[in-house]
């Protein structure tokens, strides 16, 4: 058992409110809510965007400012890169701010932030062997993560018109509210589940100061 991942099966009241909103979220088009031209849609997006832009910061001020082995600010750095990456895809890589810049410099953008992702581990071994120790090791909440795979599938679907997206899509004029709002748990959830691996991250010990201004993550 030492060496495979440990899982907590509790099911913390963040799962549960995230989990209860993703079952009525296929019933606001029965609602009939208003939305105002794609505006709202619009609205949601920004919201999501700025909630990346969060989980970046707090995901690489954590890596900087936490006594941390080298390696282990190494991966909590790789993961501020997946942030960073969930950011640009959201808004096109910069597009849905700046529409009239070149089309190859959101591109280019794309391409930088996806291959510093993908190669990252390809060239540092003491990244690959956090991962592979994570895997083999680290404890994760279960149905939080669970919750995250479930959402992201669901609005996936939604976009994609795949098997399952009638079951979530009642009507087609809300296809994009249904996808963004399926986002939302996902989103939440994710960062939820990173940061209860943060709390179980272990502290370097020959920095008992900071260790101390680390609990608050506790």
């Amino acid at each position: 058992c030492g060496n495979i991942m440990k899982f907590d099966k509790r099911l913390t009241p963040t799962t549960v409110m995230l989990a209860a909103f993703s079952c009525i979220i296929p019933f606001f088009a029965d609602f009939s809510l208003p939305l105002y031209h794609g505006l709202s849609v619009s609205v949601i997006e920004n919201v999501q965007a700025l909630w990346l832009l969060f989980a970046f910061v707090f995901t690489l001020r954590f890596a900087l400012t936490t006594p941390l082995t080298p390696e282990r600010k190494r991966f909590w750095l790789w993961a501020a890169t997946w942030w960073l990456v969930l950011l640009g895809r959201s808004v096109s890589w910069g597009r849905d701010y700046f529409p009239h810049e070149p089309r190859l410099l959101f591109r280019a953008i794309s391409v930088l932030l996806i291959g510093a992702l993908v190669l990252f581990p390809l060239f540092s071994h003491a990244l690959r062997q956090q991962i592979s120790d994570r895997l083999r090791h680290q404890t994760l909440l279960i149905w939080s993560f669970a919750l995250v795979v479930i959402t992201f599938l669901i609005s996936d679907s939604v976009e994609h018109h795949r098997a399952i997206a009638h079951f979530f899509l009642h009507k087609r004029d809300y296809q994009d509210l249904i996808e963004e709002l399926y986002e939302f748990p996902f989103m939440i959830g994710l960062f939820y589940v990173c940061r209860d691996l943060m709390r179980r991250e272990p502290l370097t010990a020959h920095q008992p100061q900071e260790r101390s201004l680390a609990k608050g993550l506790r």
